[in-house]
């Protein structure tokens, strides 16, 4: 399957500017909810097409600055001329067994109760499962350990199903830590019309990776990981240390 990696921003063009707030709300919550739908419009052409893409906003403040990256497997189609796309550039990186890379992702971690017997239940926020588990009075002073702790004990498990590892660093006495650093715990609520909001958690990841096994890897990125993949969650950008 060919994949494609495009960036993507609104068109400065004086019709397109004059709708800008309208199409890129200043309220992060409205703004994420319009991202969704517009990098939608570049992939929408049949009404019952399953999504094929991941994308993340890219930084920039105010909508002149802010770029969308996109990965997919079409290339998007601005139809409607609203869009600023850079030629989009095939998504074929040559990846070997114990390779290293840097890699940043925002993703929406998920988990699911176990029942007994071994069966699954309802899916949880981990993270907010572990600060509720804290006495009231720690959870302050405790929020940026925990969310480290669980980021990446989540990190490692999407790890060892999609081809790598996260690469360690040596502490004393024998013991390592990952080459990671997670910020962020924002929490979503989205205006859905017609139906409930649509709730999720989102954390940023930073840090380097070992390939494992390069094609389960590839076929990762592709799929996105996480929960939330169509609100701007789930793509993990690499490159080269």
């Amino acid at each position: 399957m060919s994949l494609y990696l495009s960036r993507i921003r609104l068109a400065r063009a004086p019709d397109t500017a004059a709708l800008a707030h309208l199409l890129m709300p200043p309220e992060d919550n409205a703004r994420i909810a319009a991202a969704h739908r517009l990098i939608w419009s570049l992939f929408a052409d049949a009404p019952d097409r399953s999504r094929d893409f991941l994308w993340r906003e890219d930084g920039g403040a105010g909508w002149q600055r802010t770029t969308f990256l996109v990965l997919s497997a079409r290339p998007p189609e601005d139809l409607r001329g609203l869009f600023e796309i850079d030629e989009p550039k095939v998504f074929a990186p040559a990846l070997s067994p114990g390779q290293r890379l840097r890699f940043r992702l925002r993703a929406s971690p998920g988990a699911s109760e176990m029942r007994p017997h071994g069966q699954r239940g309802k899916r949880i926020d981990p993270l907010a499962r572990a600060l509720r588990d804290l006495p009231r009075e720690a959870r302050g002073g405790e929020r940026d350990a925990v969310t480290q702790a669980v980021g990446a004990h989540w990190l490692r498990r999407q790890g060892a199903g999609a081809g790598f590892r996260l690469a360690e660093e040596a502490e004393g006495e024998g013991g390592s830590r990952p080459l990671l650093r997670v910020d962020g715990d924002a929490w979503r609520v989205l205006p859905r019309d017609g139906g409930r909001p649509v709730r999720f958690s989102s954390l940023d990841f930073e840090g380097e990776l070992v390939v494992e096994d390069p094609a389960a890897f590839l076929a990762a990125l592709a799929r996105g990981f996480g929960r939330a993949k169509a609100f701007g969650c789930g793509l993990m950008l690499i490159r080269r240390p």
